[in-house]
């Protein structure tokens, strides 16, 4: 009797990993490339969506990376950790614009503000930590940190606190796990900007607690109606040991597209993160970098003058949404933001469906006023949409008013 051959038994392995395959899209980008897809197929559709300036790079930063590109230091590999220059103006410009003396050697230059958090989260962070993440927060934070093994521990704000935690807020979600704070000030999405009481409050907690606290502040020069943003380990130097914070040149001087971001630390903390971005993607194009070293080592005129466009939007928008019925828009004091609730119109009637969600109130939006926004699910505070008011007026006003039109249809 033969016997027959039997193939051995293999189990099919998941194509991608768990690790990766777990993590959303970007819920800003996936907004954004919506629209401009349904307004290159004809449709005039406005987008709120993209937190990205709509001014050009400034031409004297543009006209350095000229001149970087014909300069053949720049067609090499430069250290990992960045171009020495660009550290050293990165330390006077941090000294300069906040207030916080650093050194050279507690400076990474990486690509983007987003590689920069994510970095630092890999730096600090083990599987079983836990992360107090204030909500409404940036659609990447939650990310970065599944991606580092631990948890974020969702510490939820709303518009009557003005987006803000309080010390309570963070000291009853704190366990014997916490390890970090994610602070975002002034923040992305709300534009909340936190007082200097609180901030020093906050930063004497983690002292006491032996928390570490990641600030975010790229959006640090958009600040309006005399508010001051405060660097945390400013106010509370003891801090310094146990703070990382994350900054970069897409906001203030309209770069978004030129990818250049940095971390500011401790040295041990940067020598590992270094280490790290050596085997990642080495240095941040030279090109860039240059273009960097022009902004951050020149005047901020550009900005101000930004900055200004920016706030006579801000009061449009404000004004233009707190005239829907319905809709609730605190008046935001940074970034480019505004943050409204729109609870009061969930599950209401509009055009045959009653949407029960700010999702589905979103696409309703975009398929019948042709407006796009990100909903409030994609920051951790479902009922809510971010309109970013970094387009031009004419589209501003536009956009708001056929938003307006269409919700007032509701019942």
């Amino acid at each position: 009797m033969s016997s027959a051959s039997t193939a051995p038994h293999t189990t099919e392995r998941a194509r991608v990993s768990a690790r990766i395959g777990g993590i959303a899209e970007s819920a800003t980008l996936a907004v954004d490339s919506k629209a401009k897809a349904l307004k290159a197929a004809g449709r005039p559709v406005i987008g709120f969506g993209a937190g990205e300036p709509d001014f050009p790079t400034p031409a004297h930063i543009v006209a350095a990376a000229q001149a970087a590109c014909a300069d053949p230091r720049n067609h090499r590999y430069t250290p990992a950790a960045g171009l020495p220059e660009l550290k050293e103006a990165i330390v006077a410009k941090t000294a300069r614009d906040s207030g916080y003396q650093i050194a050279a050697n507690q400076v990474i230059v990486t690509n983007g503000g987003k590689q920069a958090v994510y970095q630092t989260f890999a730096t600090l962070l083990d599987p079983g930590d836990e992360v107090l993440l204030p909500a409404p927060y940036w659609t990447t934070y939650p990310e970065a940190i599944a991606l580092a093994g631990a948890t974020a521990t969702v510490v939820t704000t709303d518009d009557t606190s003005g987006y803000l935690p309080s010390v309570a807020d963070l000291e009853a979600a704190r366990t014997e796990r916490t390890k970090a704070l994610l602070w975002c000030s002034p923040s992305n999405p709300t534009g909340a900007v936190a007082p200097p009481e609180l901030v020093a409050e906050i930063g004497r907690w983690a002292v006491e607690n032996n928390i570490w606290v990641i600030t975010d502040e790229i959006y640090e020069h958009l600040v309006y109606d005399g508010v001051q943003h405060v660097s945390m380990p400013v106010a509370v130097p003891e801090l310094a040991d146990r703070c990382v914070v994350v900054n970069g040149v897409a906001k203030t001087y309209a770069m978004t597209g030129w990818r250049v971001g940095w971390m500011v630390g401790p040295t041990d903390v940067i020598k590992a993160a270094s280490n790290l971005q050596s085997h990642l993607c080495s240095n941040v194009a030279n090109v860039s970098q240059r273009a960097a070293l022009e902004a951050v080592s020149g005047p901020l005129d550009a900005v101000a003058e930004m900055r200004a466009a920016f706030d006579r939007r801000r009061r449009t928008i404000v004004e233009l949404l707190s005239a829907i019925p319905g809709v609730n828009c605190p008046t935001p004091h940074g970034a480019f933001y505004v943050y409204p609730s729109v609870r009061e119109l969930l599950g209401k009637e509009l055009r045959g469906q009653r949407p029960a969600t700010s999702v589905e109130l979103a696409a309703l939006i975009l398929e019948h006023a042709e407006v796009a926004a990100v909903p409030g699910e994609a920051f951790g505070t479902p009922g809510y949409l971010r309109l970013s008011y970094a387009l031009g007026d004419d589209d501003l006003r536009t956009g708001v008013e056929r938003m307006g039109a269409l919700l007032a249809e509701m019942r």
